[in-house]
């Protein structure tokens, strides 16, 4: 029989990616997005595009649109996408027998999109993590004297609300509940993994070239990552016996060492250097030994983000020329030469993401996922 894979997000080049692979590996591919155009929904990976009710205007009606579809369309299958996957979490219990959710409990979830959270988790399981407290503690007092450091939105995706301060600079008052941390002058790197049952299915290690906001909209796969990278990933997906989408951004302190300023516990960018037959395999059969393969590309971007990027670099007369071979020499992750609408028309069903980037000054990051993200306490 058939699987129907229910995808609640279509809007990103992600949710693509994994359309793309399921299609791939014979399933029917069904969305659901509270935009009515999307990226996805002119693929031929897609064989059918729901409008849903975005969980930020009504969680309650999106996930009777969620469960509506999956009873609907007989989904064997539910995949949250990107920041809709708190919300999505949520369903748990209300959906058919047959559905399976690819997905930890929700409170897992938010504990782990909580910096404070996560770092407090990391730490109980005796992992080396940088120093982050509560921007109301005197800790946080202590560090900003002392050190440089950043401030940051406890609940917050895609950069959102992230400053960065020298020591001696007086807190900020926040406006939501926020966290200090000490600021790492190395290099970033992003990790993404899947696992199954405190297992690690298979990791990607990954730099970004061009970043809008801080998120890396042209990236690069590192071929021989950090054995101490991988191996805190697995100690950490160990330690919670974690199911699931789960990334990391590690930077580098003074010595070298790579610590994580901060989990997601979804997909991130480094999906796209996974095989596409490696990827529908681990989410439709986790259980199975089979660590995924990458692809052979190392370099990929999202090429019209990293032109807009580049174009307000260039007028804000920052550096640019740099992204030039990026821009025309390497692959966008929607271009497929069988599937090209997506890339193709994507000035017209990802205009709301641009028209936000281009004329209300946002990231890329930051409007694409207003009307999704997780940005309240439980």
């Amino acid at each position: 029989m058939q699987d129907t894979i229910l995808l609640t997000l279509g809007r990103l080049p992600k949710g693509l990616e994994l359309a793309f692979a399921f299609k791939r590996a014979g399933c029917r591919v069904v969305i659901a997005e509270p935009w009515r155009w999307h990226l996805s929904r002119v693929s031929r990976a897609v064989d059918r595009s729901y409008a849903v009710t975005a969980p930020n205007t009504d969680v309650a009606a999106y996930h009777a649109d969620l469960v509506d579809i999956a009873e609907r369309e007989r989904a064997t299958l539910v995949v949250p996408v990107s920041e809709e996957s708190m919300h999505v979490a949520g369903l748990a219990g209300s959906l058919p027998p047959a559905t399976r959710l690819f997905s930890m409990p929700q409170a897992a979830l938010i504990e782990l999109h909580d910096k404070l959270d996560f770092v407090r988790k990391a730490r109980s399981f005796g992992l080396p993590v940088p120093e982050t407290f509560d921007v109301d503690s005197d800790a946080a007092k202590r560090l900003a004297a002392t050190a440089r450091y950043i401030v940051k939105p406890r609940l917050s995706s895609a950069g959102h609300g992230v400053e960065v301060h020298d020591a001696g600079d007086p807190l900020p008052p926040p406006a939501a509940p926020a966290i200090v941390q000490a600021h790492l002058p190395g290099e970033e790197l992003s990790s993404f993994s899947i696992a199954h049952q405190g297992r690690v299915i298979g990791s990607v290690v990954y730099r970004g070239l061009i970043v809008s906001g801080s998120v890396s909209v042209c990236f690069a796969a590192v071929t021989d990552p950090d054995p101490a990278i991988l191996q805190w990933i697995e100690r950490f997906v160990g330690a919670s016996d974690y199911s699931g989408f789960i990334a990391f951004d590690f930077r580098r302190d003074a010595a070298g060492d790579a610590l994580p300023i901060e989990c997601n516990p979804r997909t991130t960018s480094g999906i796209h250097f996974v095989h596409p037959a490696d990827l529908a395999q681990a989410i439709r059969d986790p259980a199975a030994p089979n660590p995924f393969r990458l692809r052979s590309e190392r370099v990929l971007q999202q090429f019209y983000p990293a032109l807009t990027e580049t174009q307000g670099a260039a007028l804000k007369g920052r550096p640019w020329r740099g992204n030039l071979r990026y821009l025309f020499g390497c692959r966008d992750v929607s271009w497929a030469p069988r599937d090209p609408l997506p890339f193709l028309l994507m000035p017209l069903t990802s205009y709301q993401i641009l028209r936000r980037t281009i004329f209300a000054g946002m990231s890329f990051g930051e409007a694409a996922t207003f009307d999704i993200g997780w940005y309240r306490a439980t």
